[in-house]
């Protein structure tokens, strides 16, 4: 059957997943916050800046208007990065219909609460409950159909079948869980732990320094999920393994690829002043960090990294304090 989708967010990842709607047969509108790329994309039916090379179907609807987006919405996607999320998401409050089905797909935790981000949109935009969807999914290959699987989690089993069918395409297979906040946090660190393996990849470390600090990434992100009440096989499953693997090693990966030039001497501020995007590990590091610390969970690999990005810890530096640390059992 089909609804009325509302995507809030016009980058890569709000693109792709739009056009996946939209081939399911759903009425989509993308909203976007900037007059002059929306415009851009009426006119092309491409994303240049944030999706470049793929054509867009005619038949998506693009605006600025938050107004004209969230009118009689069934079906909203939460497409933003992390640090504007409470912004964007208070605007759209009292916009949307309280009926609407709302899932959030961005991958990075509140810079001030350590929340999750659907904790944060069940706040800003007053609806009760807002699921999640997430694991190893580059917008650059769901857009061009290369074969995804990603899984869709809600508290309310009727939620996230429904939205297992209306996400779920030849090419696009949606899973369901009702860990929320486990495959949240899977999302939120596995980009703190794909800039670990670029900045080892920088250096010049090979193969088995990359296996371990994604197998002991791994092992961060599940202590930590265990220790909020999450189910440990959620860190086993796509939102966890599987969107770790995909981001420490892919081509696409930003997080990954900031790591990279970090390891190989150039500061954070080149780095990201050149990015169109957000490597969303730079902006989550610290907020993973301190939910750790929070809950006196020991998380090194990120420790270390968030001492590189904002300390001004020396890669090398860094790599020697992991490999000191005391002897202990795996």
């Amino acid at each position: 059957m089909s609804k009325r989708a509302t995507v809030i967010g016009d980058g890569g990842w709000g693109t792709a997943l739009a056009m996946i709607l939209a081939q399911n047969g759903h009425q989509v509108t993308v909203w976007g916050p900037f007059e002059e790329n929306i415009r851009t994309i009426q006119q092309t039916r491409l994303n240049s800046a944030y999706l470049p090379g793929v054509e867009i179907p005619p038949e998506i609807t693009w605006t600025t208007s938050v107004e004209q987006a969230a009118h009689l919405a069934e079906i909203v996607v939460i497409a933003v990065p992390t640090q504007f999320c409470q912004a964007v998401t208070t605007r759209f409050r009292g916009h949307l219909p309280l009926t609407a089905q709302v899932v959030s797909v961005t991958k990075g935790l509140d810079r001030e609460t350590h929340r999750t981000m659907t904790a944060m949109a069940e706040e800003y935009l007053g609806i009760p409950s807002v699921a999640a969807l997430s694991g190893p999914s580059h917008a650059e290959e769901v857009a061009r159909g290369i074969p995804t699987a990603v899984v869709v989690a809600s508290p309310h089993e009727a939620d996230r079948l429904a939205l297992q069918e209306v996400f779920s395409t030849g090419t696009f297979r949606v899973y369901t869980s009702d860990d929320v906040t486990g495959v949240q946090i899977g999302g939120a660190l596995k980009n703190v732990i794909a800039i670990a393996v670029g900045i080892s990849d920088g250096l010049g470390f090979g193969d088995n320094t990359r296996a371990a600090l994604i197998t002991r990434g791994l092992s961060e992100m599940t202590r930590l999920g265990i220790e909020l009440g999450c189910r440990a096989e959620t860190f086993s499953g796509l939102s966890g393994m599987g969107d770790l693997i995909v981001t420490c090693t892919s081509r696409h990966s930003r997080n990954r690829g900031v790591g990279e030039r970090l390891g190989r001497g150039e500061s954070l501020t080149a780095i990201t002043s050149g990015m169109k995007q957000v490597a969303e590990g730079v902006w989550n590091a610290a907020n993973a960090r301190a939910l750790a610390a929070a809950h006196h969970i020991e998380v090194p690999i990120t420790d270390q990294v968030c001492r590189i990005l904002n300390d001004g810890e020396s890669p090398l530096r860094a790599v020697q304090v992991l490999m000191s640390r005391n002897l202990k059992p795996e």
